[in-house]
């Protein structure tokens, strides 16, 4: 493969990487620089690349590695991790100054609650352990086969089944207790929270039954439910969404919090 065809090759790619790359770091800064380390190490290493396999899933490959190793000193989350980024959100005006003021200037400023699921889907996942998150992610969001996670994560196909069974239904678990949108004793309520503070004419509930997850809660199907939510993650670019720079501002409170907290 020449460089210029490489070029144009990963440019259509890297919309998906970055945001792969921010669910799994949490970080702005961090997956800037991973896609940017990632295109060095691609480029140095183009010669070896065969096409035994998509590019995309070598870069997939190449970007993984370099994230696990950022990621592997740091400690997960915590599965309460909205509540505890509520609670200190609540007590710093910064905080809401700056949300307000993004809300009130920028073209990515709108709260939209399909977002907030995408974004409290990203905090919690971080409460996995790295494997069953990552599988999670490239199979359900980004929808590589088993065959090629095995490639990405240098694993069994055996290995990925397990993580992908284990992640699953530990998030299910999570949010069955945890999401007042899909189970009317959930504790969580920071979809109808925010939505009453940035859009405080809008009436709550008849944005929430636009949504198929929410209109389909009262099923029981807890693996249908989680599936729907995973098609709101696909759904939606953490980057170039409506409302990516209200989310991102807040992704990057709640990882300053979990930074001091864990």
């Amino acid at each position: 493969m020449t460089t210029e065809l490489f070029n144009a090759e990963f440019a259509t790619i890297t919309g998906q990487l970055k945001s792969y790359l921010l669910r799994m770091t949490a970080s702005v800064h961090d997956t800037e620089d991973i896609v940017q380390d990632t295109y060095i190490k691609a480029v140095g290493k183009l010669n070896t690349f065969r096409g035994d396999s998509s590019l995309k899933t070598w870069l997939f490959a190449i970007a993984s590695n370099l994230a696990k190793d950022n990621l592997r000193a740091q400690k997960r989350w915590t599965e309460n991790v909205g509540d505890i980024c509520r609670e200190e959100a609540m007590g710093n005006q910064q905080f809401f100054q700056e949300a307000m003021q993004i809300r009130a200037t920028s073209p990515q400023g709108a709260f939209e609650i399909k977002e907030h699921i995408t974004f409290c889907f990203t905090c919690i996942s971080k409460s996995l352990p790295l494997e069953q998150q990552l599988c999670l992610f490239l199979k359900d969001v980004y929808e590589f086969k088993v065959n090629e996670i095995t490639e990405i994560l240098n694993t069994s196909e055996a290995m990925v089944k397990y993580y992908l069974h284990t992640g699953r239904a530990k998030m299910i678990n999570i949010f069955d207790g945890r999401c007042a949108i899909i189970n009317k004793e959930g504790i969580c309520h920071q979809c109808s929270e925010l939505n009453g503070i940035f859009n405080p004419k809008q009436k709550f509930q008849e944005e929430l039954v636009k949504i198929e997850m929410a209109k389909e809660a009262a099923s029981g199907d807890k693996e249908h439910l989680f599936d729907l939510r995973m098609k709101i993650v696909q759904e939606i670019d953490p980057f170039e969404s409506g409302a990516a720079a209200l989310q991102l501002h807040h992704l990057e409170h709640n990882r300053i919090v979990m930074e001091k907290y864990i």
